[in-house]
């Protein structure tokens, strides 16, 4: 006799199968965490090996709401550990958050709009399985970072116990946001919207636990952020906070299964609003298309971007004071006579690097709506494909142009404005455009790529920005050989301001990034289209 059915019946196949399709995504989601926390420990055990240093590093930081808000709670600070601490678990919380949202929507809302989830249930399965699924899904995975992170703090030298506190914080954080990527999914009806929702309750988390934690006010309870970083690891080793995250967790689940249950399925509880009767002028063309599929990214990119540059230029001011007495610490910035603008030349790069990203995911957008098959009926009508792809990629360099450009306007106008010297602003703001070059680059890359190699154009172009990142960051810490570093375009960038403007590299980058983008789009106009 078979098991009765009931509203969980195949949650357990349903999980096993989320695992096997993320049995690539999940592991570099992990080690990506712990290899952050592993990174900064071992830094931090170098350049902070003094008492001397660490005081002066607490001086430099402890105070510093700039600092404060882009770290956390500055508690710890007269202890390596707890240096590490300060300096990583909102990035690494941050990792985790992202890797949840995007696991819980893949696996609920993602297969629910391409149709997956109707076919699933019309076998033996519950109306509640495939949620619950892709909920255990991104829960194993937190738990997995906690682990990660803890055990590779442990190897590093740090305490064990603070180690694992700290990997406990980070995955309780995914945990929170797990949840409530579950409850937006069933409120929109699209994958889009839940990421946007969800990525707003993220940077409104994020703003709450900063202000917060610089007012020194109870507001920082208010955020899932403030509530992991409460446990303190490393100085007061608090536990309890975790069981915020823990009951939000509950809560929220228990809300998403109790909304799953008052709407239908495919649809989303809020319906979409009508469109205008008549398209606008701007979508009669294939880049007024794209802009407009690609406005809300590009809004929330530079955004993020103009924030981050905000805390570059705030931070300058306190750079001489953390590095001049620090020889170690300054081998982690470029050869310069001014310790400022070293530290900008290395911001510089750092925001290239997220420039590079956004420029991957514009492009790849194209491949999103190829597979999707919305493609298909616009390239049937009078658009050709060298216009629909290219106006995809008009947007994926213009776009990381703003957003490289607004970002370096910002650090440079706050620059400008703490030294009163108009003449900053230009300066800066030209070492920060020295890289747009070299951001393009990249989004050829991710071009080629699509029009060659579809099917692993995804995959293959974020490695690609995962390369250039490891050997901007770290190529010369670990000592490799030149050529693995030569390899990226933004080694072929000067490092400005540290070293003058020199046209020759540049106009070299802008050229290959012309013929990798040549490359794409006669390698489109020569394959089939690829649903799916």
């Amino acid at each position: 006799m078979s098991a009765p059915h009931t509203s969980l019946t195949g949650t357990g196949t349903l999980l096993r199968f989320a695992l096997r399709r993320d049995r690539l995504r999940l592991p570099i989601w992990v080690a990506a965490g712990a290899l952050l926390v592993a990174t900064q420990s071992v830094s931090s055990q170098a350049l902070y090996d003094s008492p001397a240093d660490l005081a002066a590093y607490e001086a430099s930081v402890g105070s510093n709401a700039a600092t404060i808000a882009l770290a956390g709670p500055p508690v710890g600070l007269d202890t390596v550990a707890g240096a590490v601490a300060f300096e990583i678990s909102a990035f690494v919380v941050l990792v985790a958050a992202l890797m949840a949202v995007f696991t819980t929507s893949r696996h609920s809302r993602a297969d629910e709009e391409a149709g997956r989830t109707e076919l699933v249930r019309a076998t033996r399965v519950g109306r509640h399985a495939p949620l619950l699924a892709a909920v255990l899904t991104a829960a194993i995975a937190c738990v997995a970072t906690a682990v990660a992170i803890g055990a590779a703090a442990t190897a590093t030298g740090l305490p064990a116990g603070g180690s694992f506190l700290l990997g406990a914080s980070v995955g309780a954080a995914g945990l929170v946001f797990t949840a409530l990527t579950a409850v937006v999914a069933q409120v929109t009806g699209s994958t889009r919207a839940t990421h946007g929702i969800v990525g707003a309750g993220l940077a409104v988390a994020f703003v709450l636990r900063a202000v917060g934690d610089v007012e020194g006010n109870r507001l920082v309870w208010t955020s899932p952020i403030g509530w992991a970083q409460a446990t303190h690891p490393y100085s007061d080793d608090r536990w309890w906070p975790l069981l915020l995250c823990l009951a939000a967790t509950a809560a929220l689940t228990g809300l998403a299964v109790a909304l799953l249950d008052r709407r239908d399925l495919g649809a989303g509880l809020v319906a979409p609003r009508p469109g205008p009767p008549a398209a606008a002028r701007a979508l009669l063309s294939p880049l007024g298309l794209a802009l407009r599929l690609q406005r809300g990214a590009l809004a929330g990119w530079t955004i993020g971007l103009v924030l981050l540059g905000l805390v570059y230029g705030g931070l300058a001011e306190s750079v001489e004071t953390l590095f001049a007495d620090n020889p170690e610490a300054r081998a982690f910035l470029p050869d310069a006579a001014s310790l400022v603008d070293a530290y900008l030349a290395t911001t510089s790069a750092t925001t290239a690097l997220l420039a590079a990203a956004y420029a991957v995911s514009a492009v790849l957008r194209a491949r999103g709506e190829e597979a999707a098959g919305r493609a298909e009926p616009l390239l049937a009508a009078a658009v050709s494909r060298p216009a629909w792809l290219g106006s995809h990629a008009t947007v994926a360099l213009l776009g990381s142009a703003v957003v490289l450009l607004a970002s370096g306007a910002t650090t440079a106008a706050v620059r400008a404005a703490a030294t009163g010297d108009g003449a900053e602003f230009g300066r800066l703001l030209a070492a920060t455009a020295a890289y747009v070059p070299a951001v393009w680059v990249v989004a050829g890359v991710a071009l080629a790529l699509f029009g060659l190699l579809p099917r692993a154009a995804t995959a293959t172009a974020w490695a690609a920005v995962a390369y250039v990142a490891v050997t901007t960051l770290f190529a010369e810490s670990f000592d490799w050989p030149a050529w693995v570093d030569d390899l990226s375009p933004l080694a072929w960038t000067p490092t400005v301001p540290v070293e003058e403007w020199q046209a020759a590299p540049l106009a070299v980058l802008i050229a290959v990034a012309a013929g990798l983008l040549a490359l794409g789009l006669g390698g489109f106009r020569r394959r089939d289209l690829l649903t799916g």
